[in-house]
């Protein structure tokens, strides 16, 4: 799961300058609210409402703010209808993005991420155009706090996941897609709800970077992405030394 441990590296200085909390507090609102109108507006009757709240709370989203979006939920009137759409393209490097989004209006984003894709170094495609650079994974995480690794190890094995990678931050397990949700429910068992578990797109094929100024185009590109208000998640199959990525922190 270096594609995980990647991305983390990747994205550290938005997490250093504690940036725009704001807009993740929106995205995490949104996840909530289509989680709690997918089934039950109750956590412990739903499980994609109890993990969008699990997800909000390791953010530090305040109580008053989860509990807006889950009401949002059961309003009759004047709420917005989100549907997912995914975008896909090649940054700057040339390397291989999806940006996954949620919207109420399908042309006002593609307008959107498009315009970052063109101002940004990058080129958008069809859908698919970059797709078979990544696999469609079950993606579950705790806490490193949660269980010592080997007892990790064994039980989501056991559950059915097909790798357990422990670092000094967390758990990340890998499960097949139609086997993620046995294997949450098994583990939530024993070690209680996990901070992340979702459908992921994990990179197989690899794009190096190894100069410092196409890493800070790229590093830009996918803060620009991430930035939009509908863009929920991007993945990208980015390679960059850690080197590197020290001497664009320093350049910021």
């Amino acid at each position: 799961m270096s594609g995980h441990s990647q991305f983390k590296n990747i994205m550290y200085r938005k997490g250093a300058q504690d940036a725009k909390k704001a807009k993740v507090f929106a995205k995490l609102a949104r996840d909530i609210t289509i989680a709690a109108k997918s089934g039950l507006p109750e956590p412990d009757k739903n499980p994609r409402l109890r993990l969008a709240i699990q997800a909000a709370r390791a953010e530090s989203m305040p109580k008053d703010n989860i509990e807006r979006a889950i009401a949002k939920a059961t309003q009759t009137a004047g709420g917005n209808d989100y549907v997912s759409a995914r975008y896909e393209g090649f940054g700057p490097g040339k390397v291989a993005v999806i940006v996954e989004a949620l919207t109420d209006n399908k042309n006002r984003t593609a307008g959107n991420v498009r315009t970052i894709f063109g101002k940004r170094g990058g080129v958008m495609g069809e859908t698919g155009s970059v797709a078979f650079n990544f696999e469609r994974i079950g993606y579950i995480k705790y806490p490193l706090s949660a269980a010592e690794a080997d007892k990790m190890f064994e039980a989501a094995l056991e559950a059915g996941a097909n790798d357990v990678v422990s670092d000094e931050e967390c758990h990340e397990i890998e499960t097949l897609p139609d086997d993620l949700n046995a294997v949450t429910e098994a583990l939530e068992k024993m070690f209680g709800t996990p901070s992340a578990s979702r459908l992921d797109w994990k990179p197989v094929v690899k794009t190096e970077i190894n100069d410092l100024e196409t890493a800070q185009k790229f590093m830009e590109f996918i803060d620009a992405l991430e930035d939009d208000d509908d863009v929920q998640k991007v993945y990208h199959n980015a390679e960059i030394s850690n080197e590197i990525l020290e001497a664009c922190s320093m350049a910021d």
